[in-house]
């Protein structure tokens, strides 16, 4: 008997704490078992919270030259021509006034925003605390965060940890714009609607590939709307509570070549 195909045209993976190990690099191991992925007909994508500017330097360094979702599902990028290819803005406005909502509920938030654009910074305020090695600009007047157009705010409580804060926000301006968690001290305010989702279908419209064809792998409730409109969901056994809850099966964590795991089990069946 000739040996069954593999099961799917489309592998998706978030970026941090799923593709990528602690030092922001991917093993051989993983990069074999996507190649062998690849060759027998797949196409991979990666489908990242982070915005362009912080995902296209590790991109590069991993050769990585196809399409890529980032920025929570707001932007569709080519990494071969290092050119964004659609783009959704929050609506500064309205995220202004969710703002003043949740504050007025919880007290003083740090605030962080992502700028649109490929060459977009990251700007943070007084009291933000920003992940360790990432690039972004201070500012002493967080007034000027709203001058020019974003893709997303960040926001930190003095107090509240990140589920209580979600949960608070969502209850608070849940009908104004949506709020997820995407990492350890990442809660993000961004347009209602928008998630990895909306990113990842119209990606793989633009590669003829159906959700009913698509694995997805990630690690946190910013990757639930992906496995819900993924076929397969595998989450990390460093997973966040809530998407392991959700997932089809879990798998080894991202040191431990989790994605690899899975592939090598489903390209030994094909």
């Amino acid at each position: 008997m000739s040996p069954a195909p593999f099961p799917y045209k489309l592998v998706a993976t978030d970026l941090d704490g799923t593709l990528l190990r602690g030092d922001d690099t991917v093993s051989e191991r993983t990069r074999e078992a996507l190649a062998a992925a690849t060759a027998a007909g797949a196409a991979h994508i990666i489908v990242t919270g982070r915005a362009v500017p912080w995902t296209r330097g590790i991109l590069d360094d991993l050769g990585y030259e196809g399409l890529a979702v980032c920025g929570q599902g707001a932007q569709l990028y080519d990494a071969g021509a290092h050119r964004l290819l659609t783009s959704v803005t929050l609506d500064r406005q309205l995220a202004g006034l969710a703002l003043s909502k949740l504050e007025a509920e919880v007290g003083p938030l740090a605030l962080a925003a992502s700028r649109d654009g490929v060459d977009g910074d990251v700007l943070f305020g007084p009291g933000y605390q920003v992940q360790e090695g990432l690039p972004a600009l201070y500012l002493a007047d967080t007034a000027e965060v709203w001058t020019a157009p974003l893709n997303k705010l960040y926001i930190q409580h003095p107090e509240l940890g990140d589920d209580a804060l979600v949960k608070t926000a969502r209850e608070v301006v849940g009908s104004l714009v949506d709020i997820v968690m995407a990492g350890p001290g990442i809660v993000e305010i961004l347009p209602l609607g928008l998630t990895k989702a909306t990113g990842l279908s119209l990606a793989a419209r633009r590669l003829g590939v159906k959700a009913a064809e698509t694995i997805a792998f990630g690690d946190m409730p910013n990757d639930i709307p992906m496995f819900g409109w993924a076929a397969h969901g595998v989450a990390m056994a460093n997973a966040h509570a809530e998407l392991t809850a959700v997932a089809d099966e879990v798998t080894a964590s991202n040191e431990e070549d989790g994605i690899a795991v899975v592939l090598e089990r489903l390209l030994g069946a094909a």
